[in-house]
C-alpha cells in the first residue's frame, strides 16, 4: 500500500526496503527492519526512538486464538521522517501479519492527506485498541476456566492456569515498553540530533495530545492485566483448595477402610493364639460362628458410625 505520505510494506526484501527508506538509515536499523518476526514475539522490545533525522518505532500487537488457547504476536515497525512514514509489517511464522486496514480506513476518511506523525498516532492507537480487545478475550478465557474448574480434571485445570499465567506475563512484558514509548512522545522526549525542530515537525503539540489518549488506553490495559492476574490467582487458590479437599476425602475413605479391616484383624488374631486351656471358645461347638458374628456386628456398627459422621 503506497500513499504520498505513507508507504506500507509487507515482508519486504532488502532492495524494496532501501528504496522506500531514507538514504541515511543506519545499518543496524536496516537489519532490524529486515529481521524475521517470531510468533512468540521473542527478541523484540517495543520502542519509539530517534535515529538522527528520523524516528524508528517497533510495535507488537498480541492476538488471542481462543480455539487453540494460544496468544501470538504481530510485529509492525515504522520509520518516520518530516514528510513520510514507512511501515514494515512482518508475517509471524504461519500466522497472519498485522492488518493495517483500520489505519488505512482512518486515512481514507480524511479528505486532506494526514501528516506522517498523525498516521503514526493512528498506528500506535490501533495497537493500543487491540491490547484492550485482547484482554477482553483473556477475561473470557479466565471466566471459562472459573466456570469449568470444578468439572475439568485437575491436570487440565493446572495446565490451563499455567498457560494463562504465561500469556499474561508475556503480554505485560510487551505492553509495558509500549506504554513507556508512548509516554516519551507525550512528554516531548522523542527528540532528534541537531535540536528540536524535526521533533516538533514529527509530533506537534496537537499530535502529542492525541498520543495522550493512546497512553490512557495503555494504562487501562495495564490495569486490566493486573485485574486479570488477580482473577487468575484467585482461580489458582480455589483449585489448590479443591485439591486439598479432595485429598482429605480420600484420606477419610482410606481411614474408614483401614478401620473396618482393623477390628476383624484383631478378632482373628485374638483367636489365632494357641492357648487351648485358657481360651474356652476353641472347644466350643459354635466358636467359629461366634467369631464370624462378632466380626460382622463390629463391622456393621462401624459402618453406621462412619455413615452418621458422613465419612462415607
Amino acid at each position: 500500500m503506497a500513499r504520498s505520505a505513507w508507504t506500507d510494506l509487507l515482508d519486504p526484501d532488502e532492495a524494496t526496503l532501501r528504496e522506500a527508506l531514507p538514504e541515511d538509515v543506519r545499518p543496524d536499523a536496516l537489519q532490524h527492519l529486515l529481521r524475521p518476526a517470531q510468533e512468540d514475539g521473542s527478541r523484540v522490545r517495543p520502542s519509539i526512538r530517534s535515529h538522527g533525522a528520523y524516528v524508528i518505532g517497533t510495535l507488537l500487537s498480541a492476538v488471542a486464538v481462543p480455539d487453540e488457547d494460544v496468544v501470538y504476536y504481530q510485529e509492525v515497525d515504522f520509520v518516520l521522517t518530516r514528510k513520510r512514514i514507512v511501515t514494515v509489517r512482518k508475517t509471524p511464522g504461519a500466522r497472519d501479519p498485522y492488518p493495517a486496514a483500520r489505519v488505512a480506513d482512518v486515512c481514507d476518511m480524511h479528505k486532506h492527506e494526514l501528516p506522517p506523525g498523525q498516521i503514526a498516532f493512528h498506528l500506535v492507537d490501533d495497537v493500543a485498541e487491540r491490547y484492550l480487545d485482547l484482554l477482553d478475550d483473556v477475561d473470557e478465557e479466565i471466566d471459562e476456566l472459573e466456570e469449568h474448574i470444578d468439572h475439568w480434571p485437575a491436570e487440565k485445570s493446572r495446565r490451563r492456569l499455567s498457560e494463562l499465567r504465561h500469556d499474561l506475563l508475556h503480554i505485560r512484558k510487551t505492553l509495558g515498553p509500549t506504554r513507556d514509548a508512548v509516554r516519551e512522545i507525550v512528554d516531548g522526549r522523542v527528540e532528534v540530533e541537531g535540536g528540536l525542530p524535526f521533533s516538533r515537525d514529527a509530533f506537534p503539540r496537537e499530535i502529542e495530545r492525541l498520543f495522550a489518549t493512546t497512553y490512557d488506553k495503555l494504562l487501562r490495559a495495564t490495569e486490566s492485566i493486573e485485574f486479570a492476574r488477580d482473577l487468575l490467582a484467585a482461580a489458582r487458590d480455589y483449585q489448590q483448595a479443591r485439591i486439598s479437599i479432595d485429598q482429605n476425602e480420600v484420606v477419610k475413605k482410606l481411614t474408614v477402610i483401614a478401620s473396618l479391616i482393623l477390628v476383624p484383624t484383631f478378632i482373628v488374631g485374638l483367636y489365632g493364639q494357641n492357648f487351648i486351656r485358657s481360651m474356652p471358645e476353641l472347644k466350643w461347638t459354635y466358636g467359629y460362628w461366634w467369631s464370624w458374628g462378632l466380626i460382622i456386628i463390629t463391622t456393621v456398627l462401624q459402618l453406621i458410625y462412619y455413615r452418621r459422621k458422613r465419612w462415607i
